[in-house]
This record gives C-alpha cells, sequence and structure tokens, in this order.
C-alpha cells in the first residue's frame, strides 16, 4: 500500500485541480458545436459533409482514448493533462480558422483532429486522478467531477450563443476560449500530485512540491506500459466495463439522437424537441451533483441496480408514450437512470490497494465507455434509418438491463474510496490532515 501523498490543502486542491480539467474539456466541446452551423454556412458543407468531417474528430478520439496509457505512463499525469488540452486549443484555433477567417473544410477536419485527439486522451486522464482523489478524500465525488464537465459544455454553449448574437467571428471566439484553455489547463495541473505509483517518472515525482519525493525509482516506462495492458484480462473489470458500455450507450445516444427521436417520432416541433432535450440534461446533471452522498449511504451496487431500472423505466416511457407528460417524465427517468453509471464505474475501477493498478484500471474501463460514446450514436443512426429511430432505441433500452445485472461487479473491495488515507500531519493553517478531515472541506 502506497505511503500519505499529501495534506488536507493539497488534497483539496488536487480535487479542485480535477474540476477545472473536466470543466476545460467540457467548455472546448460545446463551444465548436455551437458554432457548427456557422461553420457549415461558411464552407458550404452539405449534411453529409458535416458528417464525414466530424468523423475525423471520432477517428482522433479513440486514438487519443488508446494513447492516454502510454503517454500517462511516459509523461506522467501533469505534463499528460496539460499537453492533451493544449492539443484541444490548437485544435479549436484551426477548426477557427477553416471556418471563418479562411474557409477551408481540410483545416476544420485538422482542426477536429487535434482537438479529438487531445479530449480523448485527456477523458482518460482525468477520469484517473478523479478516481485517485476521490480515493484519498474518502467519499464519492465523481458523479460531482462529471457534473462540472456538464456545467462546462454549458457555459460553453452559453458562451458561444451570445457570441453569434453579437455576431463575433468564429475564429475570434475560438482563439479566446483556446487561449483560456491552454492557461486553465497548465495552471490548474500545478496542484496535481506527482507520485511513481500512479506511473509518473521517478525523476517528475522526486521534484514534485505536493508533500513527498518517492524514495524509489520508478520502473522503466515500458515495463509500466505491460502493466497497464495486463489488467484487460481481468473478467471483473471487464464486467465494470459492460456496466459503463450500457451507460454510456444511453447517454451518447440521447445527447445525438433524443431531439431528433422526439421530432421525427413522437410528432413534436423543434423547439419541444430541444427543450425534451433540456430536460435530459438538465435530469442527468443534477443526479450527478446529487448522486455522491446516496451512493456513500446505499453502495455502488444497490445504486446501479435502481439507477438502471429508474433508466429502463425511463426508456420505455419515451418509446412507447403518446402523452406528452409521459415522454417529458420518460426523459427524466431516462436521464437520472444513465447519469451515474460512468462516474461509479471509475470509482469501481480504481477500488484496489495497489495505486499502479488502480490508475490501469481506470484506464481501461475509461476506454470502454468513451468508446461507447463514440461509436454507439452512428450505430443508433444507421438502425434508425433502418427501422425508425425509436425502434433503434430499444437497443439502448436492453444494453441498460444487462448494466443493471452486472452491478455486482462494481461492489466495494474497501470500506471507503479513502481507505488508504492522507497524511495525517498539519497544514499550512495547523489543521491536521487525514481522510475525514479532506472529506469535511470537501
Amino acid at each position: 500500500m502506497s505511503a500519505p501523498t499529501t495534506t488536507r490543502r493539497g488534497l483539496t486542491a488536487w480535487r479542485n485541480a480535477v474540476f477545472a480539467i473536466f470543466f476545460l474539456s467540457g467548455l472546448s466541446l460545446a463551444s465548436w458545436v455551437a458554432r457548427l452551423p456557422e461553420v457549415r454556412d461558411e464552407t458550404g458543407l452539405s449534411t453529409q459533409g458535416v458528417g464525414l468531417v466530424i468523423l475525423s474528430g471520432s477517428i482522433a478520439s479513440v486514438l487519443g482514448l488508446i494513447a492516454a496509457p502510454p503517454l500517462m505512463a511516459r509523461f506522467g499525469a501533469r505534463i499528460g493533462m496539460a499537453g492533451t488540452l493544449i492539443s484541444v486549443s490548437t485544435g479549436l484555433v484551426l477548426i477557427g480558422i477553416g471556418g471563418s477567417l479562411a474557409p477551408s473544410v481540410p483545416m476544420i477536419a485538422i482542426g477536429l483532429a487535434f482537438a479529438g485527439f487531445g479530449n480523448g486522451a485527456v477523458d482518460v486522464m482525468m477520469n484517473v486522478e478523479g478516481a485517485e482523489a476521490e480515493r484519498e478524500i474518502g467519499r464519492t465525488v465523481m458523479p460531482l467531477m462529471h457534473a462540472f464537465f456538464s456545467f462546462g459544455t454549458v457555459a460553453g454553449a452559453g458562451i458561444a450563443a451570445a457570441a453569434a448574437a453579437l455576431d463575433i467571428a468564429v475564429f475570434a471566439h475560438l482563439g479566446v476560449i483556446a487561449a483560456l484553455i491552454a492557461v486553465g489547463a497548465v495552471i490548474s495541473v500545478r496542484f496535481v500530485p506527482h507520485r511513481t505509483e500512479l506511473g509518473d517518472p521517478a525523476d517528475v515525482a522526486a521534484a514534485g512540491t505536493d508533500g513527498r519525493a518517492d524514495a524509489a525509482p520508478a520502473r522503466p516506462w515500458t515495463e509500466r506500459l505491460r502493466d497497464s495492458l495486463r489488467v484487460w484480462g481481468d473478467v471483473q473489470l471487464l464486467l465494470i466495463g459492460v456496466i459503463m458500455l450500457g451507460m454510456s450507450f444511453a447517454e451518447g445516444s440521447a445527447n445525438d439522437w433524443l431531439t431528433l427521436a422526439a421530432v421525427d417520432g413522437h410528432g413534436l416541433e423543434p423547439a419541444a424537441g430541444a427543450a425534451v432535450f433540456t430536460v435530459f440534461a438538465v435530469s442527468m446533471t443534477t443526479a450527478r451533483v446529487l448522486g455522491g452522498p446516496l451512493i456513500d449511504r446505499f453502495g455502488r451496487v444497490l445504486t446501479l441496480r435502481v439507477l438502471a431500472a429508474t433508466g429502463v423505466i425511463g426508456l420505455s416511457m419515451f418509446i412507447f408514450g403518446s402523452e406528452l407528460w409521459v415522454i417529458i417524465l420518460g426523459t427524466v427517468f431516462w436521464g437520472v437512470g444513465a447519469s451515474m453509471g460512468f462516474p461509479v464505474g471509475m470509482s469501481a475501477a480504481a477500488d484496489v490497494p495497489d495505486r499502479a493498478k488502480a490508475a490501469a484500471r481506470v484506464s481501461a474501463v475509461a476506454i470502454i465507455g468513451y468508446c461507447a460514446f463514440l461509436v454507439g450514436p452512428p450505430f443508433i443512426g444507421f438502425l434508425g434509418e433502418q427501422f425508425g429511430l425509436l425502434n433503434a432505441l430499444l437497443v439502448v433500452l436492453v444494453l441498460m438491463i444487462i448494466a443493471g445485472l452486472a452491478a455486482p461487479a462494481a461492489r466495494e473491495r474497501s470500506n471507503k474510496p479513502g481507505a488508504t488515507g492522507v497524511e495525517e500531519h498539519p497544514d499550512a493553517t495547523g489543521t491536521s490532515g487525514g481522510a475525514s478531515a479532506a472529506a469535511s472541506d470537501a
């Protein structure tokens, strides 16, 4: 078991830094998506052309997911997260150039590739750090971390809407957002501790300022990478991946297809379809903000089973309902049901004494979950073309049932997420550290 790494103040700063990284990732995604209609008009792309351009970002995102573990093993979390978010910033600038300053479809595709790769990689890294911070805090905060991603998307969409209303060019808007993300990333990662047990290089960890330097040098990064790949043979971990697959599929499908399903499947007006999606987003975000204490009170397994059942009921109401109130209530249940499978899966994957193994496990299930986000929506689109969107959503319903059945794989192995604790010595304010103190400060 690893030694404690930081004081209460350092632990709180670590948690807040991860909150910021989640927020910046959400901000980047919503900023360019919200300006997509103007980019399309400037470049003269067709709907099919927009889809093909977006595909470059999706492919790059998958490559980022795959590259995240070796990048963390080679450079550590600080450099990894800062570097990948700077890649996102570079992508936003290129999208702005190709989307307004000098309209160019290839430039937009290259920008989406930079942004997609950076967001895919940082998604894995920030979840690894979030799960490790949660372990030491001593209570469940991963759902709240994912809520910060949602806050970022809301902020990004709001800023983009204001920029469009004020007739601010896409390049100027995305350039400012890119600068904010790059600066915010560099500042935030300074509060993430360096630790060789999480895979940080020994020379970097020894230079850390977060409470201690490791006495023993880290193993070669290639050896640590091989260890991270071995976790894919863990059946229990793969079952956690099944949980995250089902829940991520439910969330990703709603993000891309709920509005169209409400309009084309239920005959609602476009404005009403947008309102239904807003209901989903608010329901999911609210559940993530409030969900941590419920998990601590009732445990992961019961929580996941109840959420899966809630999601199944909600999807059934949305698919088969005909009255507007049934559709809206079903959307609320769908959002709540899909809200915490991903963050709870991250916590469950990290719930092992060996921190290095915990990081590798979180990376593995993050890859499974985010691949579901990327692959699921196009698959629903293909089925919707053949059988109708409402019928296509039956696949999501089945996957949520399977996720509920796999819930026991997420059972707690230790008494608390922060069973390892934090260093019990006064910090700069003279306050004693410890997991319980950190939890009260969280």
